[in-house]
């Protein structure tokens, strides 16, 4: 992936619902709120070593969880999938203005466009 943050809210948007309430709040206040581990120990009253080490925890159960199931890997690659049909369409649709102009290719094209928006959502 592109970068820590980048991997960890990702991980945190897929799984971030199985991690106790501290670890949601500490990983959500320095990954998505940028507070530091001294500000976020500040504000809750442990050391700076007791919020990393919640952070740790929560990251360490998060990517357990993805090596085991490879839901974010399949996500991405399926991402990847429907931005190739989503262009496949859209050449479709430039070909069929130049050359063909045939109502039933412009439907086809907007029923394969609707089914990759509804698997993008």
């Amino acid at each position: 992936m592109k970068n820590q943050t980048y991997r960890m809210t990702m991980l945190f948007d897929f799984y971030g619902e199985l991690l106790t309430e501290r670890q949601k709040e500490f990983f959500d206040l320095y990954y998505n709120e940028d507070l530091s581990l001294a500000e976020i120990a500040e504000n809750s009253g442990i050391s700076r070593q007791g919020v990393r080490d919640v952070i740790v925890r929560a990251e360490g159960a998060m990517q357990e969880v993805e090596d085991k199931t490879g839901l974010i890997r399949r996500f991405l690659q399926m991402q990847k999938h429907i931005a190739a049909i989503q262009d496949a369409v859209e050449q479709l649709r430039k070909l069929n203005y130049r050359q063909y102009e045939d109502h039933r290719i412009d439907t086809l094209a907007e029923t394969i466009s609707q089914a990759a928006q509804a698997l993008k959502e």
